[in-house]
């Protein structure tokens, strides 16, 4: 089928579509047959990796460079006049599949997420799309440009982050004014950004039927597998079990920095700030290095891992350097019809660098893995797992830091590197309570999350009942802006519960590597490898681990990074 479509996006990206349309005519008038169904679907899974690639190259290219302005009209020009009536075809494609009742090997669940995806369907829908992408590269230019003065040079924000985690409690606060006090300055900007989105979002929520936006992304996010209730129960059970854990860390930290009370610059969750006043850890100076050292630690975790991270090397997949007018944050994106992962991100240098590394090399081992299957709908991962591949990879890899086995580090400080990984894995699950209790807040609140202050005064509110041991005296605006800064809030609603949900299955997966390293790999990869096509709860069975997220599973993963991080301390 489709015999003259191009094999590649560079030949593939040149059509508009009226070329592209002619594809999905051909299909759509394809007469389906149970004895022909694998080769039409073949044929739709060449047309969507073609499409899907030459949109996601596109977006790239905002990422790598907010200011280049041809290659915001480039994705934006796309949105508009081909992924918008490629939605609507695909629609078709999906209903004349569903019509039929066939069903191809492995094509259960695909089928299952088709359904709900057709039933969400609106075509009105379609530029409401277009429009949150827009807004979503607004905030990435708005937070892309935020620059400040440091010591007589221009830094970014990001460029900051040794500052921040500065063995001198006074360079701490001083990074932290400066880089505050930039934030806030588009504070308003941001509200109104937020607003839009909200707006935009209850008209599609709306159009699909649905009462709210929460609504709409459980069954668009294709949550078979858990409620909107018991989401909220499993944060309830953080308070529980995981809140005291942290304030048992920080406290421990308190005593050991000599403070009478930690502040905002002595306990942020992200950075890594030394309680014993020690430099930070500097695992690499150039990004070579980076990436040599990286692929050393995978090939120890796994021969083929390594691999995979080489043929990114050399490919040049990998965008990793920290620059002015680059996207904030990481990613690991996928070049569909190439089967090649690309990882983005920021280093500066740090050891955050590495984490960073690391799990976005897992995902792209999971898109290598899965991309042997054959058909493009079997590749749809929810995040829930998705994100176990990446977390998981933190965990199996954390073995290799040291310079005898690879790494990037002697004993002490692979020690101490692990130590600050596992304590951020405790205290991320109170932040992960935070931005999810917020997001469930805003869109069940809609009118109240127009309302700048009232959106900051939620997240106070949330703050103090899950990060409870910082005092912000004097900063309670930096305090209640501070959602602002953390983009899935703003690009991706409702996208975040999964990343406190999969490191549940990361640690259950890091616990089966303590006592057979190679048979947890292996059961990972199998995971990996089966894409979409078994359910989550299977998915985590295979993995070895177990879909659950109750106060007895969490207690059992928190005693095992509490029991770990006893050890390192006495090593």
């Amino acid at each position: 089928m489709l015999d003259t479509l191009p094999h590649n996006y560079e030949g593939f990206s040149t059509l508009g579509w009226p070329e592209i349309e002619a594809f999905c005519t051909e299909l759509q008038d394809y007469p389906l047959t149970a004895e022909n169904v694998d080769d039409w679907l073949k044929g739709w899974t060449r047309l969507e990796q073609l499409i899907d690639e030459t949109s996601t190259r596109n977006y790239v290219a905002t990422t790598v460079d907010t200011t280049d302005e041809i290659a915001e009209k480039r994705y934006l020009d796309y949105l508009e006049n081909v992924i918008t009536p490629w939605r609507a075809a695909e629609q078709r494609l999906k209903e004349k599949l569903l019509a039929t009742g066939f069903q191809p090997e492995g094509f259960a669940i695909p089928l299952r997420n088709m359904r709900a995806q057709a039933e969400l369907f609106r075509e009105a829908n379609l530029p409401l799309f277009n429009e949150e992408s827009k807004l979503a590269t607004e905030y990435s230019k708005i937070i892309g440009a935020q620059t400040v003065e440091w010591d007589g040079e221009e830094k970014t924000l990001t460029q900051l982050r040794p500052f921040l985690e500065s063995p001198d409690r006074d360079v701490r606060e001083r990074a932290f004014r400066v880089s505050s006090a930039r934030r806030l300055q588009d504070r308003d900007a941001l509200h109104a950004l937020w607003v839009k989105f909200l707006e935009v979002r209850q008209k599609i929520a709306a159009n699909a039927d649905m009462p709210d936006l929460r609504a709409y992304q459980w069954k668009n996010y294709l949550r078979f597998d858990y409620t909107p209730e018991e989401n909220l129960q499993f944060l309830d059970s953080i308070e529980k079990v995981v809140v005291p854990a942290a304030a048992k860390l920080l406290e421990r930290q308190r005593q050991q920095m000599g403070v009478d009370v930690l502040r905002p610059w002595d306990a942020d969750w992200r950075f890594t700030i030394d309680p014993l006043n020690r430099p930070p850890l500097k695992p690499y100076t150039t990004s070579a290095e980076l990436r040599g050292t990286s692929s050393s630690i995978f090939h120890r975790v796994d021969p083929m891992l390594g691999d995979y991270f080489d043929i990114m090397d050399r490919e040049n997949l990998l965008d990793l350097d920290n620059r002015k007018g680059k996207a904030p944050g990481g990613y690991c994106t996928y070049f569909a019809n190439a089967k090649r992962p690309f990882i983005f991100m920021n280093g500066v240098g740090g050891h955050e660098d590495v984490q960073t590394m690391l799990h976005e090399a897992g995902h792209c081992f999971h898109a290598f893995e899965s991309s042997k299957l054959p058909y493009y709908q079997q590749g749809d991962v929810t995040m829930e797992f998705a994100e176990v591949a990446s977390m998981a990879m933190e965990l199996l890899a954390a073995p290799y830091l040291t310079n005898d086995n690879g790494g990037f580090y002697n004993h002490p400080e692979a020690a101490r590197a692990r130590a600050d990984h596992l304590t951020k894995l405790v205290r991320f699950w109170c932040y992960m309570s935070v931005v999810d209790g917020f997001q469930h807040w805003a869109y069940t609140h809609i009118e109240d999350a127009k309302d700048a202050d009232k959106c900051d005064a939620k997240w106070t509110e949330l703050w103090q009942r899950f990060m409870p041991v910082e005092d912000w005296t004097g900063f309670e605006a930096e305090l209640g802006s501070y959602w602002h800064r953390q983009l899935h809030i703003f690009e991706i609603p409702f996208y975040y519960v999964e990343y406190g949900l999969a490191q549940l299955g990361a640690v259950q997966i890091w616990r089966n590597s303590l006592t057979d390293q190679a048979q947890a790999v292996a059961s990972y990869r199998r995971a990996l490898a089966l894409g979409s096509t078994a359910t989550l709860p299977e998915l985590f069975a295979t993995a070895g681990a177990k879909f659950a997220f109750n106060e007895a599973i969490l207690r059992d993963a928190v005693s095992l990074i509490e029991a770990t991080l006893d050890d390192l301390e006495s090593a």
